[in-house]
């Protein structure tokens, strides 16, 4: 998802504006995640970038996406750029340490 959302719409309300672009955000997030995940991946890794506009645009995580577009809002923003795209994750393997099972062992 590559997608300018604009706040400034003859006749529409702001606030309306700004959730329904978050409502498409997420929705976008949970139609990606439902899709069948190839063989050897353990889960969908999302790359997020937001900014006033696609040339300013930087990198945030996925959990911070919205906050960061609540800051551009409140900054003033008629508009703001997000980019989504959805990529194979695999988990990472737990080190083996010594006894660190998570158990305590009463010692």
């Amino acid at each position: 998802m590559k997608k300018t959302f604009q706040l400034k719409v003859e006749g529409k309300n702001r606030e309306r504006l700004l959730e329904a672009a978050k409502h498409d955000i997420r929705k976008y997030f949970k139609r990606e995640r439902a899709k069948a995940l190839p063989k050897g991946v353990d889960f969908w890794d999302f790359d997020c970038k937001s900014g006033y506009s696609q040339d300013s645009a930087a990198a945030v995580p996925e959990a911070g996406l919205i906050k960061s577009i609540d800051e551009i809002v409140k900054d003033g923003g008629e508009q703001f750029y997000v980019e989504v795209l959805a990529k194979p994750g695999v988990k990472a393997p737990r080190p083996q340490g010594e006894g660190d099972d998570g158990f305590d062992d009463g010692e």
